[in-house]
C-alpha cells in the first residue's frame, strides 16, 4: 500500500479501533503527518514513509505519539543490527526457497472468532542439519512482513500463533540459542508494531520445555499470560482456534497445507521488488543524536542470565 491509506476495515472493525486503540478516524491524517514530520528530522534513521507504514506502528502504540516513535526507532535499530534476518530476503534465492518450501509458518485464511489472523507454525519439520536457525527466523520475517502489510484486520486484532511441535527434538532445541531467544523476543516485542494475542502449543515433546523456558524467560508478563500449552489434547486447542480453521491434513476444513503454502509462496513472489527493497530502510548509527546503539546493549543476554539462576 503505497502513498495515501485508504481504510478497508468494517465499520465494526473501525468502531473496535476507537475503543482499543484511541483510533480517531478524524484525527489519524494528522497523526501520521506528526510521525512522518518526526523521522524527516531523524538524521540516522532512513524509514518508510508512506501513511500505511506510518499507521500500523500508531496503532501497534495504540496512537500514543511517544511510544510510536520510540517504536520506529526501535524496528530500524533492529532491523539494521540483524542483516542475519533482514539482509537478502530474496524468496527465489535456492537455499530461501527451499526452507520456504517446507512450509514451516503459515498464516491461515481467515480469521478466529476475535478476528485475529492464526498463524500456523510446525517448528519440528525441518531438518536443523540443513537449515540454520537464522535461516529459518529470516523465512519467518518475510511472510510476517508481507503479512502485516497487506492485511490491514491484522494490524489492529493482532495475531493469534499455534506452533505444532510435533517432531520437535533436542537438535532443534540446541540449535535455538539464547541469544537468537533474545533477539527475536526483543524485535517482536519492542521493533514490530503488532503483538501475538494468543500462544498457543499442541504435540508438545520434552524437548520444547528447553527451548520455551529459554524463550519463556525473555516475555514481557502480559505476553506470559498469553501462552496455552495443549499438549495432545485437540479439544483444549479448539477453544483457541476453532477445528475449522485449521489445515485439513489437521482435522480442519481450511485447505490443505500445500494449498496454504503455494499461495504464500505466490505472495512473497509478488512483492520480491519490495522484499529486497526493503533492506535499505534502517539506521545509520554514525549520525545517531547522541550515542550510538549496540549488539550489545540491545540483545546482550549477560544479565538476563544472571538472574536466571537465582531464581
Amino acid at each position: 500500500m503505497g502513498g495515501e491509506y485508504v481504510c478497508t476495515l468494517s465499520p465494526e472493525l473501525v468502531q473496535r479501533a476507537k475503543d482499543e486503540i484511541n483510533e480517531v478516524p478524524e484525527r489519524r491524517a494528522a497523526d501520521i503527518e506528526h510521525i512522518r514530520d518526526w523521522l524527516k528530522h531523524q538524521p540516522h534513521i532512513n524509514a518508510r514513509m508512506d501513511d500505511w507504514t506510518i499507521l500500523r506502528f500508531l496503532r501497534g502504540c495504540k496512537f500514543s505519539l511517544e511510544r510510536t516513535k520510540e517504536k520506529l526507532d526501535m524496528f530500524y535499530t533492529c532491523k539494521t543490527l540483524c542483516p542475519e534476518w533482514y539482509k537478502n530476503r530474496d524468496p527465489q534465492d535456492k537455499k530461501m526457497r527451499a526452507i520456504l518450501e517446507l512450509g514451516v509458518v503459515l498464516p491461515l485464511r481467515g480469521y478466529d472468532p476475535m478476528g485475529r489472523k492464526v498463524l500456523f507454525c510446525r517448528w519440528g519439520i525441518y531438518d536443523p542439519k540443513e537449515v540454520t536457525m537464522d535461516e529459518l527466523i529470516k523465512s519467518t520475517s518475510m511472510i510476517m512482513d508481507v503479512l502485516m502489510d497487506e492485511d490491514e484486520q491484522t494490524s489492529l486484532v493482532g495475531i493469534n500463533m499455534l506452533g505444532d511441535c510435533e517432531g520437535l527434538t533436542f537438535s532443534h532445541a540446541v540449535a535455538f540459542t539464547p541469544a537468537h531467544a533474545k533477539k527475536s523476543m526483543v524485535m517482536w516485542q519492542d521493533g514490530y508494531p503488532m503483538r501475538p494475542k494468543g500462544l498457543n502449543y499442541i504435540n508438545t515433546p520434552a524437548a520444547f520445555d528447553t527451548v520455551f523456558n529459554i524463550f519463556r524467560s525473555f516475555m514481557k508478563e502480559k505476553m506470559k499470560k498469553r501462552v496455552h500449552i495443549h499438549g495432545s489434547d485437540m479439544e483444549s486447542l479448539y477453544k483457541q482456534v476453532p477445528r475449522e480453521m485449521l489445515p485439513v491434513e489437521y482435522g480442519g476444513t481450511n485447505g490443505t497445507v500445500e494449498e496454504i503454502k503455494n499461495y504464500w509462496l505466490q505472495r512473497l513472489d509478488a512483492r520480491r521488488d519490495w522484499l529486497l527493497e526493503d533492506e535499505k530502510y534502517c539506521v545509520d548509527e554514525s549520525k545517531r543524536p547522541g550515542k550510538p546503539k549496540t549488539s550489545a546493549e540491545l540483545f546482550g543476554i549477560e544479565g538476563s542470565f544472571r538472574k536466571l539462576d537465582v531464581d
